[in-house]
């Protein structure tokens, strides 16, 4: 049996010492569920939110299986917490899901040049806006694919104001490229940055990352940064943040063993 968790801070201890945000969105209650082998008890427990899907604990089958089921999702990125689980992943997912690699970018509150951040904001090419995601962007957002990750975990503007933070560059009037939280938690946002397709190779990632990260540290937020290719990465290090490790997931189609 699988259990939605009600006081997700009862898993807490099951995920100790995983630095993931979506992880303490879960379990600070903010974003995202928490279930589990038990209900007030458990002893492995798989934290959702978004396309993520992350287990801890003692490995177990049956959490795999009738989670993913009950999840309600047609795509998950499944993330095992250690050899064990992804042992378990590869009976449970293959031929299902394709095994890959993230890579994790050390969170460091200290290291930001803000001077540096600025300069790089300040080249916005002549011709464009940068603005801040208010609740005219935040609504636009939702209804277009490309970008509607900025928005789509959050179920009002007022709940984005409260846990999210945005910078989106416009062209005549319309969105081209952003930074926004995919997610949020007390203290600080996980970043999500798109660019259409045809406005790409031109810098306007690299200025809204810039610009999101000084308007967290206004705030007193960290902008937690995590890595879905090597492109990612050289960007992430490009304003300021450094490479730490990477680590398996299971980009998971909606099939599991019967």
């Amino acid at each position: 049996m699988v259990y939605e968790i009600r006081e997700p801070e009862t898993a807490a201890p099951l995920f100790a010492g995983w630095q993931e945000t979506l992880i303490w969105s879960c379990l600070q209650g903010v974003m995202g569920k928490v279930y589990g082998d038990s209900a007030e008890t458990p002893a492995s427990a798989m934290a959702l939110l978004g396309d993520f899907c992350f287990f801890a604990g003692k490995p177990d089958r049956e959490l795999v299986l009738d989670g993913l089921r009950q999840s309600g999702r047609d795509f998950l990125i499944v993330v095992p917490q250690d050899g064990r689980w992804a042992e378990v992943m590869e009976e449970c997912l293959v031929p299902g899901a394709r095994k890959t690699v993230r890579y994790a970018i050390k969170k460091e509150p200290d290291i930001f040049d803000r001077e540096r951040l600025q300069a790089i904001v300040d080249g916005l090419p002549e011709g464009y806006e940068l603005k801040g995601m208010d609740e005219d962007l935040f609504h636009r957002c939702r209804e277009i694919a490309w970008c509607r990750d900025w928005v789509w975990l959050y179920r009002d503007y007022a709940r984005y104001r409260e846990h999210g933070l945005g910078a989106v560059i416009l062209k005549d009037g319309e969105p081209v490229s952003g930074a926004s939280s995919y997610s949020g938690y007390p203290g600080g946002i996980e970043i999500e940055i798109d660019t259409r397709t045809d406005y790409r190779r031109k810098g306007l990632a690299c200025i809204c990352g810039a610009k999101l990260i000084l308007d967290c540290l206004e705030r007193g937020w960290y902008p937690s940064w995590d890595a879905q290719n090597l492109w990612s990465v050289a960007l992430a290090q490009k304003l300021g943040y450094h490479f730490d490790y990477e680590y398996v997931v299971y980009e998971w189609s909606g099939q599991v063993e019967p």
